[in-house]
């Protein structure tokens, strides 16, 4: 039975998903979009919602200079053999065209944040003085009327634009009562502000994503698909699509039997919602789907917080991104030894935390601790928790660095003449060992309050000592179909599969495995879905 039929079938109502259903509505087709939660926005939605994109209008206002071609030199400088070219021409070059369509129908308002710098600030095309990063400005969750609260969340709404916190280069100080009049009216920002916005859009335009309603098979009629089987409340039903169907279904690092078969380590702890489970995934490669990036995820160190929990039961790991890069803490292995210059951008942290020791056969960093003293504990908080005010019993406290290794299972000579060492380098604020400290990067996360290399190199001498366990995270895979410049899905042998279409962390990274700088993720996916609305609106090759 068929349930519903459109020109345009889009499975997945994050970021990608919406901006895809906005692309094809404006290029004149009929669109369904489905969701198989019963709260729309994924991964983006809890995300800080900052979206990366190369040459836009605000960096020229501010004077600063940027191209396609510089953010193209960029990714090659980093690249291992994972983009396809063509794929990463059309991101540099279409992220513009994307920015000005989804900010003309009201579906982004971002502010360029200008001293965020770009991760691999040394590399060709990098912008080290920042600029290619923009956050969202607070959105009005009221005007979504019986939508309010259809935007998933995990905890508290966000209050604050990024740019206002930490994790901005700010303080995090805000007037309380400015805080209060922002809740009163239900304003918000992060990532819960950018999937708003592209939420009101579409429903301004009459697209009303139907919650609920998960894809389960793609539907293929002489070589082409033509719609897709989907769940609906425990039954399976069709739902036909003229034009083409769109895959916006996230990735997969929640699946166990995925993970094991493709990644090309341990990812135990991730940070993005229990639901990515690699829908989309399996449904493109029944299809014959053509598979690249497999090995890879937006990695991330994360913490995992026992006493905060996903609505399903899951504990939620919280990305750990300042915690690392402040003075007085390290991380350190179970021998007790730095491994990395741990105030380095967290996706290329994975590749220290993945080293793999032959004589043991394991992963000697995985799980690694953060060990910090008790100038760090009065000065910075530890996920939400602030100096001055206990914590939990998961964080291991002991009078001697002897006493912690113990209690955390930690070499106890290894972690005392690594502390030895390493106050020496904090002293002299230059980390021979491992360059904490030298990039702009390390110190942009780092105490704004001190200059230089200090504001991420501190010595650990004063006891009480702390740790708590860091585990391999991300916030979602970035492999999966390969799709052409257009978003076509392609089969095994590189040929479009006619009618099919992807966009977001469920295809294989337009960017590879490379996370550019703050947005990396979402720039990419808001793009591309862009590119796939208009391409299966035109239908493209068919």
């Amino acid at each position: 039975m068929t349930d519903s039929e459109a020109d345009v079938l889009i499975i997945g109502a994050g970021a990608a998903g919406l901006a895809a259903a906005l692309a094809a509505h404006e290029s004149g087709a009929s669109v369904r979009l489905i969701e198989k939660q019963d709260r729309l926005g994924g991964t983006a939605a809890i995300s800080g919602g900052v979206v990366w994109l190369p040459d836009h209008e605000q960096m020229a206002a501010a004077g600063k200079t940027d191209s396609a071609a510089d953010a193209e030199a960029y990714f090659r400088s980093l690249d291992h053999g994972e983009m396809d070219e063509a794929v990463l021409r059309a991101f540099a070059a279409e992220a513009r065209q994307m920015h000005a369509f989804l900010t003309g129908l009201g579906a982004l308002a971002l502010t360029m944040m200008p001293d965020y710098p770009d991760y691999y600030g040394e590399r060709p095309g990098a912008k080290a003085d920042g600029g290619r990063s923009l956050d969202n400005e607070l959105f009005d969750f009221k005007t979504l009327g019986a939508w309010q609260d259809r935007v998933f969340q995990n905890g508290p709404a966000p209050r604050m634009m990024l740019r206002e916190t930490p994790l901005g280069g700010s303080s995090g100080m805000v007037d309380p009562a400015t805080l209060q009049q922002r809740a009163k009216q239900d304003l918000r920002g992060w990532g819960q502000a950018l999937v708003g916005r592209l939420l009101k859009a579409c429903l301004d335009r009459g697209i009303e994503p139907l919650l609920g309603c998960g894809g389960y098979r793609l539907c293929v009629e002489q070589g082409r698909v033509t719609g897709a089987i989907v769940d609906r409340g425990g039954e399976q039903k069709f739902m036909a699509a003229r034009q083409g169907v769109i895959l916006a279904t996230g990735g997969f690092e929640w699946n166990e039997a995925l993970r094991h078969a493709f990644l090309r380590g341990p990812l135990d702890a991730p940070a993005s919602p229990p639901t990515n489970v690699g829908d989309g995934l399996k449904m493109a490669m029944a299809a014959g789907a053509g598979l690249g990036n497999m090995t890879s995820a937006w990695w991330v160190p994360t913490l995992a917080v026992p006493d905060s929990q996903w609505q399903s039961g899951e504990t939620r790991n919280m990305p750990v991104l300042i915690e690392r890069t402040l003075p007085h803490g390290i991380m350190v292995n179970r021998a007790g030894k730095r491994f990395c210059n741990e105030a380095a951008n967290y996706s290329a942290l994975a590749g220290a935390f993945h080293a793999f020791d032959p004589a043991t056969y394991g992963y000697p960093n995985l799980p690694a601790h953060l060990v910090f003293d008790s100038h760090y504990r009065e000065r910075y908080p530890l996920a939400s928790f602030m100096p001055g005010t206990p914590l939990p019993d998961w964080v291991a406290r002991a009078e001697t660095l002897a006493a912690l290794a113990a209690k955390i299972g930690v070499d106890a000579d290894g972690l005392g003449a690594t502390v030895e060492r390493f106050n020496g380098l904090a002293e002299r604020l230059d980390d021979e060992d491992f360059g904490r400290g030298k990039a702009d990067y390390d110190r942009f996360y780092g105490d704004r309050s001190r200059n230089g290399a200090a504001a991420t190199l501190g010595a650990l001498t004063r006891a009480p000592f702390y740790a708590v366990e860091i585990n391999m995270g991300a916030l979602g895979t970035n492999g999966g179909p390969k799709t052409s410049a257009e978003a076509q899905i392609l089969d095994v042998d590189g040929q479009p599969i006619a009618g099919l279409f992807g966009a977001g962390n469920v295809i294989s990274a337009p960017t590879g495995s490379v996370y550019a700088g703050a947005g990396g993720t979402l720039g990419p996916a808001l793009t591309f879905g862009y590119i796939a609305g208009r391409a299966a609106a035109k239908r493209i090759n068919q």
